[in-house]
């Protein structure tokens, strides 16, 4: 059986702080203190690193974590196999980038849905940051190459990147033929995705202010059809546009770095049986992604 002292620790890594998992689980702060401190004594050694304003992990307390994260992980997925078979019922609260969610989450759902009528899902878009555990989400879509600590990562597709612009800029304002040559034009991008990585003949790094500031994703890509520039993005969001030729790729020997990838992500302790559901849905569908590579 798992300490759950062990599993409030992982919960705290996750939550940032001693508050955030007691407002969480509905506990004061001093007993998760206690707790914490309790678990530290049976196990010898210091695992949190605790201030007024941060935590951090020791390095003892960062192998534990690492390790008690993929036996939390592995005992949920155990259960989810041998759970009850009637119908799976309750809220289910899942988070995606918006325009993730509104191309390859949004047209599936209904046969998610069709499967498990009692589940009352609530799909929420944003492209800005979202703290599952004070935004009360049970599974979140994120496109990264670097899923944060504390969660559960599930890796279900890449997120291969591509320079493209579309055909009307690229007829007015030339078609760079070297890498050099981004920095005679006009570049898209949204706040903090600036700057590009790139790889191709070695790898470089491109950091340029947008032509057009913008904090939504969805509007670069816009921006981009619409001809007002160069914008580097995932194959997954523009798939369509260059099949039909909308967009065309540039500098098609350079790409995004490899690291980024489409992740479903959950705390260790708290995946209901819907959001598990959800969870193996997604698996199915992205197991062949319905986006490819166009030359």
């Amino acid at each position: 059986m798992i300490d759950p002292d062990a599993a409030l620790f992982v919960h705290v890594v996750a939550a940032g702080s001693l508050s955030a998992a007691a407002r969480a689980r509905g506990i004061s702060p001093a007993m998760v203190s206690k707790r914490i401190a309790r678990l530290e004594a049976r196990l010898g050694v210091r695992l949190l690193h605790r201030t007024t304003r941060r935590l951090a992990l020791t390095p003892r307390g960062a192998v534990f974590h690492r390790d008690m994260v993929a036996v939390l992980a592995a005992i949920a997925e155990a259960e989810a196999r041998v759970a009850d078979t009637g119908a799976i019922a309750g809220p289910l609260v899942v988070n995606a980038p918006t325009s993730f969610g509104r191309l390859h989450l949004a047209p599936h759902l209904r046969s998610f849905l069709d499967a498990h009528p009692a589940i009352a899902l609530r799909l929420d878009l944003t492209d800005t940051f979202v703290d599952l555990t004070v935004a009360r989400v049970d599974l979140a879509i994120r496109v990264t190459g670097a899923p944060p600590p504390g969660t559960v990562a599930h890796r279900l597709a890449p997120s291969r990147r591509v320079l493209c612009a579309a055909p009307a800029y690229l007829a007015a304002a030339g078609c760079p033929s070297a890498i050099g040559d981004l920095a005679q034009h006009r570049l898209l991008a949204a706040d903090g995705q600036m700057p590009w990585r790139l790889t191709g003949a070695g790898a470089t790094a491109i950091d340029a202010p947008s032509a057009i500031a913008t904090d939504s994703s969805e509007v670069v890509r816009e921006l981009a059809i619409a001809g007002a520039g160069i914008a580097l993005r995932s194959i997954w969001d523009v798939d369509a546009e260059l099949a039909d030729g909308r967009l065309v790729r540039v500098l098609p020997d350079w790409r995004g770095s490899d690291d980024a990838a489409v992740y479903a992500l959950h705390l260790p302790d708290a995946l209901p049986r819907a959001g598990a559901a959800m969870l193996a849905y997604l698996k199915d569908l992205f197991a062949t992604p319905p986006w490819g590579e166009r030359p």
